[in-house]
């Protein structure tokens, strides 16, 4: 991963049993149930190790405190925290049933109404809050970790508020710094759930928008320029840690993962990955390719002083280019299916190396040739596949 210039990752503390290998963070006891108030030494050991080792390598993690799939359906009667599991508290105390059957998206699930903002469920919240103050306990002695309350959430946004509040609260106690956000369940960036994030900058420090990969093609690039607009007066890092899109998946296709992967780079993400299997690429070829390609686009010209702008488009058909420049110094076309645009810039004659960057292979196609770029200047691609084209100033 590092050899091929990623360095960013998502940890949800999921504790399901997907695929075998996922502990509980609480010990269990001879009997089969587990003490809510003694650990699993080795879930942190894994955790601990996890964190050091990313860090060592300048890699940076995004975790997720909570996530909502882990306590419904099939998950729910093997957690630990249903109570026919621990020692520490009864159905009737802690209010939760045998069974949540419906979609964890249906937000029924009593386990994200306990905090003092909501039913103040002490019973559960106790433990919930024990919990996320040890995970504090180890990612707070380091500086390379974002914390996102809840994966794709659809609750309470009392919920989401109080845990934000409170680990910032932990934070400020150990006079660290430290950035938060959530990630809501709409794929509408639009829609005013989002906007718990997107109107409260003192709460949230950063935003995530994964959601927006479930659309296609212009939709993706739209939506995520009116966020960008809409927070441009308390502007933040808006961050991508699920692209989703594969051949293996249901959310898109794998040419579905690597377009929205660089309408989001070129559109002013502040990170941008690829999900895991079997909805996203992970780190396959075609992932491995698009991350080499733009590290080397990186080496002639940095995304971050450039800005999205496809109004120097001229002649451009709908997805067919995609601009980040910065004016008058260079310019950036994301060509997802190839393309030929003019490009609107008054600059009179001047000279620019032009680059032609396959995305296929991950690799530059000739060397930087002089290019006399005018008021308005045709570009076209070499041929039908996702290209880009790297103009700069000579």
């Amino acid at each position: 991963m590092k050899l091929v210039g990623a360095n960013y990752v998502r940890n949800t503390l999921s504790d399901r049993k997907d695929m075998g290998f996922e502990l509980y963070p609480f010990k269990q006891l001879e009997s089969g149930r587990y003490d809510l108030n003694e650990w699993n030494d080795e879930y942190w050991k894994r955790f601990e190790t996890f964190l050091k080792e990313t860090a060592k390598r300048d890699i940076i993690v995004q975790i997720e405190l909570w996530d909502r799939f882990d306590y419904s359906q099939k998950n729910w009667p093997p957690h630990p925290y249903n109570p026919d599991n621990n020692i520490n508290y009864s159905k009737k105390e802690s209010g939760f049933s045998d069974n949540y059957p419906d979609h964890a998206g249906s937000n029924k699930q009593p386990f994200f109404f306990t905090s003092p903002l909501q039913r103040d469920n002490e019973s559960v919240f106790n433990f919930q809050k024990k919990f996320i103050d040890k995970v504090l306990s180890y990612t707070l002695k380091h500086r390379h970790v974002l914390y996102c309350i809840d994966n794709e959430t659809s609750g309470d946004e009392n919920w989401s508020s109080f845990w934000a509040d409170y680990i910032q609260s932990v934070a400020d106690k150990k006079n660290k710094k430290i950035c938060v956000t959530e990630m809501w369940d709409n794929w509408d960036m639009r829609t005013d759930i989002h906007r718990r994030t997107f109107d409260h900058p003192e709460k949230y420090q950063f935003c995530e928008v994964s959601q927006n990969t479930h659309q296609k093609g212009e939709a993706v690039w739209t939506n995520f320029q009116w966020v960008r607009d809409y927070i441009r007066e308390k502007p933040r890092p808006i961050n991508i840690v699920k692209t989703y899109g594969a051949d293996t998946g249901r959310y898109g296709n794998s040419k579905d993962a690597v377009h929205r992967w660089w309408m989001h780079l070129i559109g002013g993400a502040a990170s941008t990955r690829f999900h895991r299997p079997n909805s996203g690429l992970g780190l396959n070829e075609l992932a491995v390719t698009s991350i080499s390609a733009a590290r080397k686009i990186e080496s002639v010209v940095k995304f971050y002083v450039m800005e999205a702008d496809n109004s120097f488009l001229l002649d451009r058909a709908e997805h067919e280019a995609y601009l980040a420049c910065k004016p008058g110094e260079a310019y950036v076309i994301f060509f997802p299916n190839g393309g030929d645009v003019r490009l609107n810039v008054d600059l009179g004659n001047s000279d620019f190396e032009i680059r032609w960057m396959d995305i296929s292979t991950g690799e530059w196609q000739t060397e930087p040739q002089l290019f006399n770029l005018g008021n308005s200047t045709r570009i076209t691609t070499p041929d039908k596949k996702a290209w880009v084209a790297v103009l700069k100033r000579a």
